[in-house]
């Protein structure tokens, strides 16, 4: 199972969904669904506007692990 921590990496920077959307234009709804762990695939840019938001590596926003 891969677990996302976009709520963790958030939470740790005190940002709020709405500062990500204006500031990355990512669709809210995206966000939201990677917020609440409900998506079920991501774009890969996306995953890196993210990352490059959050200055942190894919393998800080997503995990495997082991169900």
């Amino acid at each position: 199972m891969i677990k996302c921590n976009f709520a963790e990496l958030l939470g740790a920077r005190k940002l709020k969904v709405a500062d990500v959307v204006r500031d990355t234009g990512i669709n809210r709804s995206t966000l939201t669904r990677l917020y609440h762990e409900t998506t079920s695939r991501i774009d890969f840019e996306t995953l890196e506007t993210l990352c490059r938001y959050l200055e942190c590596d894919v393998g800080q926003l997503l995990e495997v692990i082991d169900d």
